[in-house]
């Protein structure tokens, strides 16, 4: 996947310095605990996406599967530690996820807060694929770069089909193209105020 590729797949508005990537394979016990959590959090939050609208067919039909994936990386990266003689460490608070919740809006219709969550977890696909290209790219240990070139092709259709779904269930799709514009923006100024860290996948 090229750079200009990805990038206008993506939307993001501001990239992460590629330096990250070796500041993480110094933490690398640290870096894959938060990948872990992250893939539990995924797994989590489509259970939870379907216990609440179990009568949207398509969202059922399609997240199903997804649930299955993420809990199967859940376990891949678990194993990837205990082969490297690491420990899983504890929980971490995902302050990136966190602001992006607090953003979504709590207020007005059922459907209206479907599409916000969509988008949401739209926009944590994105980074993390971005996260796991430069991982890909940059980490010094080749078996980690396909490792992370893996995932960096899974978070990307993720992060696609929580879009085409927020398509699918808005009336319009100039709401959800002026909402996503939205969460871009303001990705983009949450990301000048967190600082990259070792220990964290976001």
């Amino acid at each position: 996947m090229s750079e200009t590729k990805t990038k206008y797949k993506l939307g993001l508005q501001l990239p992460t310095d590629p330096r990250w990537a070796n500041m993480a394979e110094i933490s690398l016990e640290e870096i894959l605990t938060d990948h872990a959590f992250c893939e539990q959090k995924a797994t989590t939050s489509c259970i939870s996406l379907i216990q609440k609208y179990p009568k949207h067919t398509r969202l059922v039909n399609e997240l199903s599967p997804v649930v299955t994936e993420e809990w199967g990386h859940f376990r891949l990266v678990i194993a990837e530690m205990e082969k490297r003689g690491m420990q899983l460490g504890e929980q971490r608070n995902d302050e990136y996820v966190v602001a992006l919740r607090k953003f979504q809006k709590k207020d007005g219709s059922r459907k209206t807060a479907l599409i916000d969550a969509l988008l949401a977890f739209a926009l944590i696909e994105a980074r993390s694929c971005e996260r796991f290209r430069l991982l890909s790219l940059n980490i010094s240990d080749p078996k980690l770069r396909d490792f992370y070139h893996m995932f960096m092709v899974s978070e990307a259709g993720h992060y696609r089909m929580f879009l085409d779904l927020a398509y699918h269930y808005a009336e319009n799709n100039v709401f959800v193209k002026n909402r996503w514009q939205q969460y871009l923006d303001f990705e983009e100024e949450l990301m000048k105020t967190l600082k990259p860290r070792a220990d964290r996948m976001h």
